[in-house]
C-alpha cells in the first residue's frame, strides 16, 4: 500500500494488541507521571542550546482570541477576553482615590482551545490512564494524576520538523491524507535530518496555515484531516521520542482507522505510551526558514502553564534557530 492509499481499518482487537504491545507503563516507575518525556536528558539539552545558529525566534501559538477554530462541540469555545478594569475607567476618575490608573483584564478558556499541550490524563484506556493510575483520579476538582503541572520544567530540548506538505510539493495536504512511518522517513531522509531519542517532533501538513490564510475554519474543529497513520506509533516508540506536535486538530489522521473507535492514535499514544501531544501549532513560518538554510532542528523551548490537575495547556511554544 502506498502513501496516498486510504488508511487501513483496523479491528479493536488489533487496537487493543498494540496499546499492550507499546505500552510504558512502569518503564520510570510505578509513580511516574511525565511518560516519554523522560527521554530528555540535561545533556540533550546543552547540546540543543547549541543548535541557535541564527538567532532566529519563531512562536509556534495561535492567537488566542475570538478568532479561533472552536464551534462549541463538546463545550470547547474560544477565548473570551474581557476588561476588568480600563482605560474608560482610567479617565472617568473612578481609580483616582486608589492613587493609581491602570487596566486588568481576565481570559476564559478552555485549556485546549487553541495551540496547547495534553495532558496524559488527558485520554483513558479503559479503566485507566497512563502508568495504570485509575481514571476516577481524575474528578470534577482535576487530575490527581498526571496533570499537566508535572512536566512543566520538561518541555525543553532538541525541536526536528518534518515538513510533509514540503516534501510533496504542496501547499497543504489533503483532508484525510495518512502520512506513514514510510513517508516519515523520506522526509527526513530529504532533508538530511536524524529524528532520535529525546526529540520533539514537529510535523507539518499545512492544514492549520490553508485556514489561517483563507479565514475559513470548515471542519478544522474534530473533521476531516491528513495526519499521522497508526503505524506511525512503532516508529514514535523506536525513536524514543519526546513529544509528537502538528499543525492539526488532533494530529492524527482522520476519518480514522477505524469503525467504532474514537482516535484510535490517541488511545495507544497518551494513555500507554506516554507521549506527550501537541495540537494546533503554526508551522508554515518556521517551515519556510528551515527549507531557506537547510537546517531542520533547532532548540524547542515550550513550557505548559503549571496549571494543577490540568488535563491540557495553552502554550506558546518557540522554536529559537
Amino acid at each position: 500500500m502506498n502513501d496516498h492509499a486510504p488508511p487501513e481499518v483496523l479491528t479493536e482487537e488489533e487496537l487493543r494488541a498494540t496499546c499492550l504491545r507499546l505500552r510504558n507503563w512502569g518503564r520510570w516507575g510505578p509513580e511516574d507521571q511525565r511518560g516519554t518525556v523522560n527521554h530528555v536528558t540535561p545533556e540533550m539539552v546543552v547540546a540543543a542550546s547549541r543548535l541557535v545558529r541564527t538567532g532566529q525566534s519563531f512562536s509556534l501559538a495561535m492567537p488566542f482570541d475570538q478568532n479561533g477554530p472552536q464551534t462549541g462541540r463538546r463545550g470547547r469555545h474560544n477565548p473570551v477576553h474581557y476588561m476588568i478594569q480600563s482605560g474608560t475607567d482610567a479617565h472617568s476618575g473612578c481609580q483616582d482615590a486608589d492613587g493609581l490608573r491602570y487596566a486588568d483584564d481576565a481570559v476564559l478558556m478552555p485549556t485546549q482551545c487553541g495551540t496547547q499541550w495534553d495532558a496524559l490524563s488527558h485520554v483513558f484506556y479503559d479503566e485507566h490512564m497512563y502508568n495504570g493510575f485509575d481514571l476516577r483520579l481524575v474528578s470534577s476538582r482535576g487530575a490527581e494524576r498526571c496533570g499537566i503541572e508535572h512536566v512543566s520544567d520538561r518541555m525543553a530540548g532538541r525541536g526536528v520538523l518534518l515538513d510533509v506538505a514540503g516534501h510533496l510539493g504542496v501547499a497543504a495536504l489533503e483532508d484525510g491524507f495518512p502520512i506513514r512511518a514510510a513517508l516519515l522517513e523520506a522526509v527526513a531522509e530529504a532533508q538530511g535530518t536524524v529524528v532520535g531519542a529525546g526529540d520533539f517532533l514537529l510535523v507539518r501538513t499545512g492544514q492549520l496555515g490553508r485556514c489561517l490564510d483563507s479565514g475559513d475554519w470548515g471542519t478544522f474543529a474534530g473533521g476531516a484531516a491528513p495526519g499521522l497513520a497508526f503505524d506511525t506509533l512503532d516508529w514514535i516508540q523506536d525513536r524514543c521520542l519526546a513529544a509528537v506536535c502538528s499543525d492539526t486538530f488532533a494530529i492524527e489522521v482522520r476519518p480514522e482507522a477505524t469503525r467504532t473507535i474514537r482516535r484510535p492514535w490517541h488511545w495507544v499514544a497518551i494513555p500507554n505510551i506516554g507521549l506527550s501531544v501537541g495540537e494546533i501549532f503554526v508551522l508554515d513560518p518556521l517551515a519556510e526558514a528551515c527549507r531557506a538554510d537547510g537546517h531542520f532542528d533547532f532548540l524547542f523551548v515550550a513550557p505548559p502553564l503549571p496549571i494543577t490537575g490540568a488535563v491540557g495547556s495553552p502554550v506558546n511554544p518557540m522554536a529559537l534557530r
